[in-house]
Parts: C-alpha cells; structure tokens; sequence
C-alpha cells in the first residue's frame, strides 16, 4: 500500500510517497480502508520539528481517518466488513493515516453518521472530539451560558459553535469579515471581526476556548464572569497560567491532548463539516502547505 513518509523533520517537500505491507490488525483492532484522511495544524508542527510526539523520522503523520471496514482483528464486536466507520489513532501515539489502509482501536471508531460525506467524516474525528472534550468536558458547558469561541471558522471553532449551540449556549465567535456569513452559518448568536473590534468590550461569558494562545488569553481573562473558565488548547505557549486565574476569580483548564474515543464521537450532534480542500494523497505536502497559509475554511483532507 501507499502510504506519505518522512525521513526527516522540515518544511512541506520532505513528504514523500512510499510503498509499504498493508498492515493486519491485531486482538480488538479494525483494518481501515481509508477513504479520506483529515490534515490538521499539529501534523505540521510535528512534520517540521516543533513537537516531536513521533520521536526521529522515518514516521506516517496522521490521526484521522474515515473508510471503510476491510479485515477485523480478533475479538471485535459490534463491526462487520464493509462497515462504515470513522474515528482516530491515538494521539500523539504513532499516527499513520497518511496511508490506504490504517489499523485502528475498535474502541475508537464509529459508524459514520448519514450526514457526513467519507470526506467530512475523515476530517471530523480530531477537531470533533477536541471541541467536545474541552467545550464539554472541561469547560462544562451547559445550556443557557455564554461562550465565546476563538477562530470560530477553523478547524475546531467551526465544529465547537456547532457543539456549543447544540447544548443551548448564546455562541460568540472571533472571525476575519469574510468568514462571519460561514460562522453564523453554523449557529454563532454573534460574530466579532477581530481584525477591526476588541472582543473584551463584549459582555461576561461563562466559558472562553481559546485556540491562539499567546496574548489572547489574558484578554480573553478579562471578558470570564467570575467563577467561569477559560479553556486553552495550546500546550506550548497558552500565555496563562492557575495563579493568574486565581487571582481573576475564574477557573484555567489547559486541555493537553484529546483522547481518542468511538464512544464520544457517537454523543457528537450532527454537524456541519467545511471541507475546504480535497488534496489526492500523493499531494500531501500541497495539503500541509494549505493549512500553513492560515487562509482555510474549514478542513483539509487526502483522499486515495
């Protein structure tokens, strides 16, 4: 089978196609016919160096996948042949869904729902269950609160308006002007041009998930009711910390790594899925230098 390797860390061109044995699943694992396979932000940083969760290359990036059940391992129940599912490999562990064919827990895929496309459905599994894990899990989210949502036409923004409307939240989501149409679209009450209004001038919410890091997170601080929470996804730079939080009356949570789950992927609301970009596999490093341009709406996924 064909699968995108890399021999070392670097920019998009040190991915590269290679022929491999297609993999055989062992005890309570499926084998993935893979229909589309997401591209997410972390698959750069780690292709170029800058986290380092596949240890020394060679390695096959990716955690999502979406196809079609081709071989069951022993002892899995609940899957057939020629099921169709969708779910991710435990992240960081050793990715590889850049390929034809991945083996993944049972325990971590679900049938694909109806309204997702093999495509939609390859590119949901990661952002999905990151916005359900820190919206939800973290965050506690609960109906009737206010929640404002950073870079709300991303990756995971797109999908957590979708998560937080569908528990009854008031949406508020941060968005250039060309994406607001795109981000009501998916339910958002308000929409903020960040490039042109400040954010803090809006009034106390509940719950911040703040996917920048850096400076936005101390002024997201400032706009959490006190006792609420402020939800950071990014580990290395999250430009807050407990005390601070302490100090504010408000509670910090740094999300540090979602976990795969075919069990939370079924409690997900339909959703709406961008698919900005449908990149042939062998065109990988097309798809990288996509995402690296910060300018998507939505998802990019390889597809055989």
């Amino acid at each position: 089978m064909r699968v995108i390797t890399q021999k070392t860390v670097g920019d998009a061109s040190v991915l590269e196609v290679a022929e491999v044995a297609k993999p055989v699943p062992g005890p309570g694992q499926v084998l993935v016919a893979v229909g589309a396979a997401g591209v997410n932000p972390v698959d750069t940083y780690i292709r170029g160096g800058g986290f380092p969760a596949l240890g020394e290359p060679p390695f096959t990036l990716g955690w999502d996948v979406a196809g079609t059940v081709e071989q069951l391992g022993e002892g899995v129940e609940g899957f057939a042949t020629g099921d169709e599912v969708y779910g991710m490999l435990p992240f960081p562990g050793v990715g590889g869904g850049y390929a034809e064919y991945a083996v993944v827990s049972a325990s971590d895929v679900a049938p694909r729902p109806s309204w997702l496309t093999v495509e939609q459905a390859g590119a949901v599994p990661l952002v999905s269950l990151t916005a359900w894990q820190t919206l939800v899990g973290r965050g506690g989210l609960a109906a009737g609160q206010r929640v404002l949502i950073h870079a709300a036409a991303g990756g995971v923004g797109h999908v957590a308006v979708q998560i937080a409307k569908a528990r009854g939240a008031h949406v508020i989501g941060t968005a250039s002007a060309a994406k607001h149409d795109f981000v009501r679209s998916l339910g958002a009450d308000e929409v903020i041009d960040y490039r042109h209004q400040d954010f803090t001038e809006i009034e106390p919410v509940d719950v911040v998930l703040d996917t920048i890091g850096g400076e936005y997170a101390e002024r997201s601080a400032k706009v959490v009711k006190p006792g609420g929470v402020l939800v950071s996804i990014i580990p290395g730079n999250p430009g807050f910390d407990v005390d601070r939080a302490v100090d504010l009356g408000i509670r910090f949570e740094l999300f540090g790594s979602v976990v795969a789950s075919g069990a939370d992927l079924a409690l997900l609301p339909q959703l709406k899925v961008q698919i900005d970009h449908a990149v042939p596999l062998a065109d990988a490093a097309k798809a990288h230098e996509l995402v690296e341009s910060k300018r998507t709406t939505g998802k990019v996924v390889l597809v055989p």
